[in-house]
């Protein structure tokens, strides 16, 4: 038996459902873009230094890392506290970072602009605060669709800023870019008062209403099966994502090809994951989300492998990116939705938060370890098949997943 619990917290008038989707969005694109397109800052900032890619990699890698540490701790102030106060937080640590990133002249304040600031300001004003903001606002007809609009909107932050990134470098030079992009990030500030969260939403609650507080809520997802699974598969989402983010525009500089491919082919991605984003998000309502996880990772193993076997051409490689962006983001609508199915929306943000860690953990290794294999061997080919099997492995995990809420006694506290 079910019974519904009223515990909501009145829009006001100007914050309609499409005007928290709008500036959510654009929060998306502003986070997303410049953190998209750093890899084109790998080799202009690394001649300029004289540092090896691994210098620049660990930075990437340190980001990575750290950015999934923080998301659980901003996703939990953020649920009990509002949103709003940590984007403002993220936003500022955001541009700060990419403004000491321009004057980095040692690896050391490299790690702390690009890796620790950067890292921590995107825990705090990323999409997955975002999305988290969409479930707990929004009605639940808007729910599925919107975590699709959010996910895509970060695309298109990558389809926009990679080949404004190429323009501004080769036109002004990395350093004036970087300040730039730090700019345009303040702009995240008074947009994040429209998914201002201070008390949550409507939910649904099952026979008694309890308050659960954020230890139990901690201590029931360790203890979920099908929860560990999902953790577990988003390792991979991760893996693949920062490698090619960080180490395909000088990958493709190596086969032969120019810099302008590079920026084209990530902008390739994010504009079929626009695509992709809202087909995930809008198939989330009507097919297994487990099912669509495991294709989305057995789709990336196969794509990947046809890349690296073909002979190196802008057309081929243009195609993998189209190809690999309907894959891209399109993970996150399905991992997101199923985090609320299983716990509800009280927490969320924290809750997606550790499975985001999983995710940026699998970053941290993709950006470290394509740096380390390539000055090690001079190519990026053991990390490729890594990310085949990790693809393969993650397509597997997903399918015992259930899709149920969890049997326990849910109440959201005021």
């Amino acid at each position: 038996m079910t019974s519904t619990s009223a515990v909501s917290a009145p829009l006001r008038s100007w914050r309609t459902p499409a005007t928290i989707v709008t500036c959510g969005c654009i929060i998306a694109i502003l986070s997303f873009g410049p953190r998209a397109s750093l890899g084109f800052f790998l080799t202009p900032m690394s001649q300029a230094h004289g540092w090896g890619r691994e210098v620049f990699g660990l930075a990437l890698a340190l980001q990575n890392l750290l950015w999934g540490m923080g998301q659980p701790l901003a996703g939990a102030i953020a649920d009990r506290f509002g949103t709003v106060r940590v984007m403002v937080t993220g936003a500022l640590l955001y541009a700060v970072g990419l403004a000491v990133m321009a004057h980095a002249t040692t690896p050391g304040l490299l790690d702390l602009s690009a890796g620790v600031l950067l890292g921590f300001g995107l825990s705090g004003c990323s999409f997955n605060i975002v999305l988290s903001a969409f479930g707990k606002l929004l009605p639940a007809q808007w729910r599925s669709l919107s975590l699709g609009a959010g996910t895509a909107a970060g695309s298109f932050g990558q389809f926009l800023f990679s080949p404004l990134s190429v323009f501004l470098i080769g036109n002004y030079g990395w350093q004036p870019t970087l300040m730039i992009f730090a700019a345009l990030m303040l702009l995240a500030i008074p947009l994040s008062l429209a998914l201002g969260t201070s008390q949550p939403v409507v939910e649904t609650v099952r026979t008694e209403t309890a308050a659960q507080s954020l230890r139990q809520a901690v201590a029931e997802a360790m203890e979920h099966r099908s929860y560990l699974f999902l953790v577990l598969g988003f390792f991979t989402c991760g893996f693949q994502l920062a490698f090619i983010t960080v180490h395909l525009p000088a990958y493709l500089v190596d086969r032969g090809l120019s810099a302008s491919v590079g920026g084209w082919t990530m902008a390739a991605i994010g504009l079929f994951n626009i695509v992709g984003s809202l087909i995930a998000g809008w198939l989330g309502n009507r097919v297994p989300k487990r099912y669509i996880l495991s294709v989305i990772y057995f789709a990336r193993a196969l794509a990947v492998l046809v890349f690296i076997s073909v002979p190196p051409s802008a057309t081929a490689t243009l195609i993998f990116g189209a190809s690999f962006g309907l894959l891209w983001l399109s993970t996150v609508p399905p991992t997101s939705a199923l985090v609320a199915l299983m716990f509800g929306t009280r927490w969320l943000a924290m809750l997606f938060g550790f499975a985001f860690f999983s995710h940026q953990v699998g970053g941290f290794l993709g950006v470290w370890l394509g740096g380390i294999v390539f000055e090690r061997t001079g190519s990026y080919e053991l990390v490729w098949w890594l990310s085949i099997l990790f693809g393969v492995l993650s397509g597997l995990i997903n399918l015992p997943i259930v899709e149920r809420p969890v049997a326990r006694v849910v109440s959201v506290p005021a």
